[in-house]
C-alpha cells in the first residue's frame, strides 16, 4: 500500500486555537463551524482540490477527540436548560467534521468516521486502510484532525496538546509522490505519520 498527496494544517505555536480562514467557502457556511471541523475542511480542499482525487474518492475520517469543545457545550447547556438545539447538536456529533468537508467541496464517495481507541493510532490506519489492503477499492482518502484541548479538559489530557489536521491518499498502487506503506511499520501518532510521509 502506498501514502502520497500529504496535506498538513496545524495552528501556529503561539495561537492553538488559531483556525483556517477558509475564503474559499461562503461566509454563512463557515462562520458557525469549529476548529477540528475548518481544519477538516481545509486538508480536504487541499487533497481533493490539489491532488487531483475524484470526488467519489470514499473517505475515512480519525480523531481521537471529535468535536470536544462543542460537545462540551451541548452538554452544558442539555444541565442547565434542558434542551438543546438541533443545530447546535448537529455539528457537535463525531462525524460533524467530516460531513461538512463533503458538503463543501461536493464529494461524492461517502465517508466513515473512525474513534481509535485508547488512542491507538495505528487501529485507526489500519480501519481506513482495510478497504485498499482487501481490494474492494484502489484508493481511499485518509483524513485525521484533533482541535486543540479546552482549558478546562486538559487535566485529563494524556500527552502533549496538538492540535492538527491531515489527509492522505491511501492506494494500492503508486501514485506521484507515493511512499510504500509497510503495514507492520505503521507509525504511532499523527505527528510520526507527518514526519515518516512528508514530501
Amino acid at each position: 500500500m502506498f501514502v502520497s498527496n500529504l496535506c498538513v494544517w496545524e495552528p501556529p505555536a503561539e495561537d492553538l486555537s488559531a483556525s483556517p480562514k477558509l475564503e474559499w467557502t461562503e461566509p454563512i457556511f463557515r462562520r458557525r463551524l469549529s476548529q477540528l471541523t475548518k481544519m477538516t475542511v481545509q486538508v480536504a480542499h487541499d487533497l481533493f482540490e490539489g491532488g487531483n482525487v475524484g470526488k467519489d474518492t470514499k473517505i475515512v475520517f480519525l480523531s481521537f477527540r471529535g468535536e470536544l469543545e462543542r460537545e462540551f457545550k451541548v452538554n452544558k447547556t442539555l444541565i442547565q436548560e434542558d434542551s438543546i438545539l438541533p443545530a447546535a447538536f448537529s455539528l457537535s456529533v463525531f462525524n460533524a467534521a467530516a460531513a461538512q468537508a463533503t458538503i463543501a467541496l461536493g464529494l461524492k464517495g461517502g465517508y466513515s468516521c473512525v474513534f481509535p481507541s485508547q488512542g491507538n493510532f495505528k487501529d485507526g490506519i489500519l480501519s481506513a486502510a482495510a478497504p485498499v489492503l482487501a481490494e474492494t477499492e484502489e484508493r481511499v482518502a485518509l483524513i485525521y484532525a484533533d482541535e486543540n484541548v479546552p482549558d478546562y479538559y486538559k487535566e485529563f489530557l494524556k500527552g502533549p496538546n496538538e492540535p492538527l489536521a491531515f489527509a492522505a491518499l491511501l492506494s494500492s498502487q503508486k501514485i506521484n509522490n507515493g511512499i510504500e506503506l509497510n503495514i507492520k511499520d505503521i507509525p504511532r501518532s499523527p505527528q510520526e505519520f507527518i514526519q515518516r510521509f512528508k514530501k
